[in-house]
């Protein structure tokens, strides 16, 4: 039994979702506890394949399928962790604003900042500004993560930067963005907080924003 946290990671790092998700629910049914589950097997797998990416030894197609490992196995111990204990870097509310439909960076992004602690509330893609202003004021997140594919769909993150504003809520709370097109000097430019070069960027700035 020692080993099969051994195995989840190795699985996780190696993109084998399948063997992810089966060792996730097999650790379980042997007893062992969601947390170590999480903490000792989901989670290194992904920081390993971070650390991988950083080494220019993992490519974009390795980190998608790692990925989606993470978030198979994640699905089956996610339900019996206590909320109380989630999230213990933060809250962020993330998605894909409006006229952009694509999700596979997110998807990476939302992994690694379960990897790194933070309660991630995914909205989805093609979020209108109202949906992400509402949901601001609903779940008083510590980040408001915005995503764009497309460079004609970054201009609607500069709205919503300003809606942000008008209704008083700026201060409240932190803006990451990221994606292809954007770089730090269009972070700078609709005043965000910072700039996600990729998704293990993207936790490293959100972690830097809370402190």
């Amino acid at each position: 039994m020692g080993n099969i946290l051994v195995d989840l990671k190795k699985a996780v790092l190696e993109g084998d979702d399948d063997l992810a998700a089966e060792l996730a629910e097999k650790s379980l049914t042997e007893g062992l506890d969601p947390y170590k589950i999480m903490n000792e097997g989901i989670i290194p797998g992904i920081q390993e394949a971070g650390e991988l990416w950083k080494q220019n030894e993992y490519f974009h197609t390795d980190i998608i399928l790692c990925a989606e490992a993470f978030r198979l196995a994640m699905e089956n111990i996610e339900p019996k962790l206590s909320a109380g204990e989630r999230g213990s870097s933060g809250k962020i509310v993330i998605g894909t604003v409006a006229g952009d439909m694509h999700n596979l960076g997110k998807t990476m992004v939302n992994a690694t900042l379960r990897g790194g602690g933070f309660e991630v509330i995914d909205l989805g893609e093609d979020v209108s500004k109202e949906v992400f202003i509402k949901t601001v004021k609903e779940e008083k997140p510590d980040i408001l993560g915005l995503g764009c594919y497309m460079t004609t769909t970054m201009l609607e993150m500069k709205e919503i930067v300003k809606h942000l504003e008008n209704e008083g809520l700026r201060n409240n709370v932190k803006v990451l963005i990221g994606g292809v097109p954007c770089t730090q000097e269009f972070a700078d430019e609709i005043k965000a907080d910072a700039w996600g070069k990729d998704a293990f960027d993207a936790v490293e700035k959100a972690k830097e924003v809370m402190g």
